[in-house]
């Protein structure tokens, strides 16, 4: 049978349009875009929408400590403040924000009058710099500074405790939160908790491990180099010494370093991250400096120490080392917890920074690759699973 061009076209034209709406109906690969409604409709969503709305680099982590304070007192858990000290030069200069000379304080919060519980979450509530806003893109990637790292975690650990409470599988001393500042620059804020004295079974650390339990990560060496000049004119270079020119041939021997290896690690990295020297194009460099960060994959932290200033000294014994505080090697993190795959994580984290016995896990959404990145940003997906892995690891937890 013979059928006219413009009969066909109309046909296969409606049979395209009730196909794809069929497809876009049924298959949860065509989702709805997320808007205003859907995230002011989810406790998680708007949660985190409103932290990693307020800036909070390290230094100034003052408002979201207030914001999340009264979150979580008009939700009915206790909450302390431990005052925590301005940050020092060292770590103002490893933040690189716009530092406020604001207090800053941790948060434990528990329910009830319960203070002290067999299990603790924590996360913490400082970002690196810069700050870039909160913006959702596609259907439901969220973007912004913390969205990952580690303003995830906060959301998806308060809305996983309240969803125990609220189903009667946690009471009252099982479990509690503590959100702390300062992660990023150095561990000050949990190096502080220590002193309120107390213990508990197991800790739950939230940082972005892919949904992950990470079974491991890497120790931390940081080092700082000075080269001291002498400051003249540009235009006559024999009357003074330029401090760049000292350093620079010293960060080339150290680039070219063979460092230890392991192999549930890799290498041990040496990252370059920050140089700064001279004051004008057209002055001899009096001052230059460098900061360098070493991710530990094997060896003493004694080793690396000597190691490295050896080699500094080999190029100029004038060059002036020093090592920052609270170095550690590799550090073995417990994932006994079925269901869950596993990593080891290149990053640092706050777990060495808290003294005890207790076990240790480490876990949370999103993924570091794009943490401290100008594209950082987790999908909604990644929230809501995550707050089921925590109700999973706290329960698990509260049963051994």
């Amino acid at each position: 049978m013979k059928v006219s061009t413009s009969l066909l076209q109309c046909f296969l034209a409606a049979s395209f349009r009730l196909s794809f709406a069929s497809r876009s109906v049924g298959n949860p690969q065509h989702p709805l875009s997320l808007d205003v409604a859907t995230i002011n409709s989810s406790s998680l969503l708007s949660l985190h929408r409103e932290l990693v709305e307020i800036e909070s680099i390290s230094g100034n982590e003052q408002r979201v400590g207030h914001y999340l304070q009264r979150y979580l007192e008009d939700h009915n858990f206790t909450v302390e403040t431990q005052h925590v000290g301005a940050l020092g030069a060292n770590e103002q200069d490893r933040g690189q924000g716009s530092v406020e000379k604001h207090p800053r304080f941790n948060l434990l919060a528990y329910s009830g009058e319960a203070r002290n519980s067999r299990i603790l979450v924590s996360s913490h509530i400082d970002t690196v710099p810069p700050y870039f806003p909160y913006e959702v893109r596609g259907h439901d990637d969220i973007w912004g500074r913390g969205s990952v790292d580690a303003k995830g975690c906060i959301a998806t650990q308060i809305t996983a405790i309240e969803d125990l409470r609220a189903s009667g599988e946690t009471k009252d001393g099982d479990v509690a939160l503590l959100f702390v500042v300062g992660e990023e620059v150095g561990g000050d804020g949990m190096r502080k908790v220590n002193d309120l004295g107390m213990k508990w079974e197991t800790v739950i650390f939230g940082e972005p491990t892919e949904l992950k339990l990470a079974s491991g990560h890497k120790g931390y060496l940081g080092i700082s180099i000075k080269a001291k000049g002498k400051a003249g004119h540009s235009g006559y270079p024999w009357l003074g010494e330029n401090a760049n020119s000292m350093l620079i041939p010293a960060l080339a021997a150290l680039d070219k370093l063979e460092l230890p290896s392991s192999e549930k690690y890799g290498n041990t990295t040496l990252n370059i991250g920050r140089m700064e020297g001279g004051v004008a194009g057209n002055v001899i460099a009096e001052i230059s400096t460098a900061q360098i960060t070493l991710r530990v994959a094997a060896g003493s932290i004694e080793d690396l120490k000597k190691i490295v200033l050896d080699a500094v000294k080999k190029v100029d014994d004038r060059l002036e080392v020093e090592f920052s505080g609270g170095a550690y090697g590799p550090v073995y993190i417990d994932s006994d917890v079925e269901g869950f795959d596993t990593i080891t994580v290149n990053y640092g984290t706050d777990i060495p920074n808290l003294n005890g016995s207790h076990k240790r896990y480490l876990y949370g959404p999103g993924s570091i690759l794009v943490a401290h990145s100008d594209h950082e940003h987790v999908n909604t997906s990644d929230l809501k699973e995550a707050v089921d892995g925590y109700k999973k690891l706290i329960l698990g937890a509260l049963k051994s």
